[in-house]
């Protein structure tokens, strides 16, 4: 099963004030686990860095000049991402990004159904707790000592491990005792499915208290006769 962690820096925080993409980067998991293939670009937005942004990942406008633009790349990124599962945190911030540059360029957005966002999956997990990238990391003891700056293909990588975590460790989900490995959306749906299951009725029927006594008088000096 292939899936695809993926994370962007942009120049702001939302793309239709304007803002753009400036880095942009994926790691390939195969049945959950890094296959050592990984995608990463930095982009030309086109535009100024706010002082903000900056402090955020370091990326100065001068230093993304010199680097290809989206319209150069898209095809790449599209090709290295195919059809797979994206893996993100706090995936509806990437997706309305990625979907703003790729529109932008005459291509279909991508479905919100193709993210797993881990943002999600680890407030599921522990309601009220911090479910930052870093808090993550401290909770599941990822060392994330080299993150001084936000990094795109440094983030992808530390959410690779705290996915791998937040789907059950290095035996996620086993589907019936099978050594079958299932995604976090399937998990999902199982759980689902076991929250709306209707409760079982253990009161015997008549017809089964009938076949009951039934057996039980065939029995020689049954003890369950017996009167107490």
């Amino acid at each position: 099963m292939r899936e695809i962690v993926l994370d962007t820096e942009t120049t702001g925080l939302d793309p239709k004030a304007g803002h753009r993409i400036v880095e942009i980067a994926c790691i390939e998991l195969d049945n959950h686990l890094p296959t050592g293939r990984s995608y990463q670009q930095y982009i030309n937005p086109e535009r100024d860095m706010p002082e903000e942004a900056f402090k955020v990942h370091g990326l100065s406008a001068d230093f993304l000049a010199g680097h290809p633009k989206f319209a150069d790349i898209c095809g790449d990124f599209l090709d290295f991402i195919g059809d797979s599962l994206l893996v993100i945190h706090n995936a509806e911030f990437d997706m309305r990004f990625i979907n703003a540059e790729i529109s932008a360029l005459g291509h279909a957005p991508l479905p919100s159904t193709r993210a797993v966002d881990t943002l999600a999956m680890a407030r599921r997990k522990y309601p009220g707790a911090q479910s930052s990238l870093d808090a993550l990391c401290k909770r599941f003891g990822i060392d994330n000592g080299h993150r001084n700056l936000h990094g795109a293909l440094v983030d992808a990588d530390l959410l690779a491990a705290v996915y791998l975590e937040l789907i059950g460790g290095r035996e996620p989900g086993l589907l019936l005792g099978a050594n079958e490995k299932i995604s976090a959306a399937e998990m999902q749906q199982m759980e689902d499915a076991r929250q709306k299951r209707p409760a079982r009725i253990h009161v015997p029927s008549e017809a089964e208290l009938a076949a009951h006594a039934a057996m039980l008088s065939r029995i020689k000096e049954s003890i369950w006769l017996r009167e107490g």
